[in-house]
């Protein structure tokens, strides 16, 4: 199985989903068409139906992906997300219909040759950083279109870029995101790091495609591979699972996840 595929079957980056409040906020994700899907994780869609009586604050974990989004009423102010080390809070008014791509680690830069380490914990006006990208968007979107119109034509637009300008990827990054995805993040690449590169060079590859250090994303995928846990807090504390998962003590894991998260883990697993 080719690497990238690999890293895409191995690693799902989680966001927390909102749940239907009363005003009638809502979460989804859309896959896209099979041959993006090495490169998308999924498109999106953060949707309050009516003007909301009170600011609602929508929480982005720390994902390890980069994101373009826009709102749907608006295409033309549309926006990229880079790689964040910590959590971002939105606080959200009247009625909205955001949409957004998330693009899987390091597939953004490969597919339009941006240096991700320019980008790392902002959200950049998209028409700086892929002027086609959002001026697609300006010229082909509207409000009350539906989310097969929106994931059609993101489809038929994205597949014809990657035809001609997706990059070719570097065998030694995508080995190495593919050994601390394997690993779940807890490996060290110091000691073990793919054949022909040196630690310093694998920085450099992974601050251009990646947007941060192997250590900060190594710390994102072990943070996102809890997300995925079905433990509740009373057995990670009880087995100590938080152990095998690299940290040092329940201290370093509470602080670690809170960072990542804004929420302590106690709050987030509570059933």
């Amino acid at each position: 199985m080719p690497i990238i595929s690999t890293i895409r079957a191995l690693y799902v980056p989680v966001q927390p989903f909102v749940q239907q409040t009363a005003e009638g906020v809502v979460y989804r994700e859309f896959l896209p068409d099979p041959r993006l899907q090495e490169y998308i994780f999924c498109y999106w869609q953060l949707k309050a139906d009516r003007p909301l009586s009170a600011p609602f604050h929508y929480r982005v974990v720390a994902d390890g992906c980069m994101d373009i989004f826009f709102e749907l009423h608006r295409p033309g102010e549309s926006f990229l997300m880079g790689f964040s080390d910590s959590y971002t809070s939105f606080s959200l008014e009247g009625a909205f219909h955001y949409v957004g791509i998330r693009f899987l680690p390091g597939m953004f830069s490969l597919l339009f040759n941006v240096n991700a380490a320019e980008l790392t914990n902002q959200a950049a006006a998209l028409t700086d950083i892929a002027p086609v990208v959002a001026r697609f968007l300006s010229d082909r979107f509207h409000e009350g279109m539906s989310m097969l119109q929106v994931q059609t034509l993101l489809d038929v637009f994205l597949l014809e870029h990657a035809a001609g300008n997706a990059r070719e990827a570097d065998p030694r990054v995508l080995a190495a995101v593919d050994m601390i995805v394997q690993t779940a993040g807890v490996s060290s690449l110091e000691s073990t790091l793919p054949p022909g590169i040196s630690s310093r060079q694998l920085r450099r590859l992974f601050a251009f495609y990646i947007g941060d250090t192997p250590k900060t994303f190594s710390k994102v995928v072990r943070f996102q591979q809890i997300l995925q846990s079905t433990h509740a807090p009373e057995g990670i504390r009880r087995n100590k699972s938080y152990l095998d998962a690299g940290y040092y003590d329940q201290a370093h894991f509470i602080r670690e996840f809170k960072s990542l998260y804004g929420l302590t883990p106690a709050k987030v697993f509570r059933k």
